[in-house]
Parts: structure tokens; sequence; C-alpha cells
């Protein structure tokens, strides 16, 4: 098969051309999780989360594909359990990107996954509690 030239040059530029570039407004102490098509920087709030007392999570969350975050749904894990929280957190945006999830609870030690799931992405980063 032939290309012309011109279809050629297309053909080489697109699959030289970077990806969209994805990186969320940056917040001290964040700690970066990356999904098929999105990139997380998750925060808790105090920094090491509390046992059996609420705290919360702060998420700046990109697209690769360069389209605006949607509020993603935010949780927590315990997968040696195979259970979760028992609250379900209130998630809010606090700007473009930016979320908080308030009302988080660990109710008992040991090995937690903060998740974040938008549009099918499932990103878990994991914090061990004692």
């Amino acid at each position: 098969m032939r290309c012309a030239p011109t279809s050629l040059v297309l053909l080489l530029s697109l699959a030289a051309a970077p990806a969209t570039a994805c990186e969320p407004p940056a917040s001290g102490g964040a700690v970066r999780v990356e999904g098929r098509r999105h990139v997380a920087l998750v925060r808790s709030v105090p920094a090491v989360p509390p046992l059996n007392a609420p705290f919360a999570l702060e998420v700046a969350l990109c697209a690769r594909d360069g389209s605006a975050a949607k509020a993603p749904r935010i949780d927590a894990w315990m997968p040696a359990h195979r259970h979760g929280m028992n609250y379900r957190p209130g998630v809010a945006g606090v700007s473009p990107g930016r979320f908080r999830a308030e009302g988080l609870l660990f109710h008992m030690p040991g090995r937690w996954e903060y998740v974040v799931e938008i549009d099918g992405d499932r990103m878990t980063l994991p914090v061990e509690l004692d």
C-alpha cells in the first residue's frame, strides 16, 4: 500500500505528538495516583488520618484528554476484610479540578485504601492505620 507524501507526514506527526499533558493543581503533601483516563493528587486532612474520628480528603483531579474533571466518587476500602467505611463521605467542588470529601472515618486499624472513582476510572492509594 502506498501513502501520498502528505498523508505520510500527517501520520508521522500524529505518532510523534506528545500525549495531552494532565497535571492536577499542586497541593502540598499530596500523593499522585494515576488511572487510565485521569490523574489525581490526594491529601488527607489531617496528614495522618485518625482512628474513630472524622477526617477529610482533598483531591486535585484532571482528565488526560484535557476535558474538565467532573466530581469523583471518593471512598475508602479495607481489602483484607472486604468492606468499606460505615459512613459515606460528602464530596464538594472547591474550584475547577479540586474536590474535598468530608466525613471519612476509619473505624478500625489496618490497611485501608482511599478510592477515587470517575467515569469508570478507579484509582486507589494504600494507607496503613495503626
